[in-house]
């Protein structure tokens, strides 16, 4: 079933590629021409960090140096402007350069699932004009130790920049995925704590569970007024039962037993087993031999705590 499910996303990320290859030619060839003198030709465009987007665009000949510029963001009630700067280009075109923040959290525009077109509004004294932003080309992800942000860090809300069939760019959102990001790690000789936050996701009275081989520990939780929740756990509960490493995962669930496993997802780094690497502690509990502590994050982002007897020395 996972081998089918594999071959459909690959399949379905083809027919994708194919599709948005297809629109760049037809816009390229058929609505390019058509529009060239009504609207600004993106030349950039992208979300940074999650939220921030970034544009640069070309002005069409027919515009004038404006006394201002507005990013348009949206339509009707659901409009949000923010300063852009237009400006003379080497070539003597006019050139726009804006950024705007998406979600109000961040102190951006207010934002939830759906598409928003993006448009450029020039004033010249009482007179004022819109210009749609046309995008030829879709972002291309770049290559490196970190990529693109999905979403936001701060919301978990999923922000792209997308077209419309003829062209106009527009952002795209969508909410969080459910999921339990942590936030910190602490460790202490008495036991570890783990601040985490929930998102896309509503779990009532919840608790925290954690797990290892044929073992289970349920410790309650206490959500703080910032909305961070904090599970504390005691490193005796978790010291091995044998002479060998136990590796616990943490799952936070609600009472009807549905959960979500902690880890840290929302980054833009290709590796965080080695980027968010973290010390290994020793710790040695009451009434137990000492432990070699070591909280890490697994290659699928999962928060894992490896508790390993200490080697006996001699």
């Amino acid at each position: 079933m996972t081998q089918r499910r594999a071959q459909l996303g690959a399949a379905r990320r083809r027919l994708e590629v194919r599709a948005a290859a297809l629109r760049s030619r037809l816009i390229l060839r058929v609505f390019l021409p058509l529009r060239s003198g009504r609207t600004a030709r993106l030349r950039y465009a992208a979300v940074l960090d999650g939220h921030t987007v970034n544009l640069h665009a070309e002005l069409p000949g027919s515009a004038r140096l404006p006394d201002s510029a507005q990013l348009v963001l949206g339509s009707g009630r659901q409009r949000h402007e923010s300063p852009a700067r237009v400006y003379e280009g080497p070539d003597g075109g006019l050139l726009m350069d804006a950024v705007v923040l998406l979600g109000a959290e961040v102190g951006g525009a207010p934002v939830g699932a759906g598409r928003r077109p993006l448009r450029l509004r020039l004033a010249n004294g009482r007179r004022t004009r819109q210009l749609p932003l046309l995008l030829v080309e879709l972002p291309v992800p770049y290559e490196g130790p970190t990529k693109p942000m999905t979403a936001s860090g701060v919301t978990g809300q999923r922000h792209r920049i997308g077209r419309s069939v003829t062209g106009n760019a527009r952002v795209v959102t969508s909410d969080a995925r459910p999921g339990a990001e942590v936030v910190k790690v602490h460790i202490t000789h008495a036991g570890i704590a783990v601040d985490f936050r929930v998102l896309g996701a509503r779990i009532d009275e919840p608790r925290a569970e954690f797990l290892a081989s044929g073992r289970r520990l349920q410790q309650p939780v206490t959500v703080g007024e910032d909305g961070i929740t904090r599970v504390e756990v005691p490193l005796e509960s978790m010291a091995p039962r044998r002479n060998r490493p136990e590796h616990w995962d943490v799952v936070v669930s609600d009472a009807s037993g549905s959960g979500l496993r902690l880890g840290r997802r929302l980054h833009d780094v290709r590796n965080p087993l080695r980027v968010f690497a973290m010390r290994t502690t020793v710790i040695a509990p009451p009434g137990h031999p000492p432990l070699l502590v070591q909280p890490r994050y697994t290659s699928a982002g999962n928060l894992r705590i490896t508790c390993t007897p200490m080697p006996e020395i001699g």
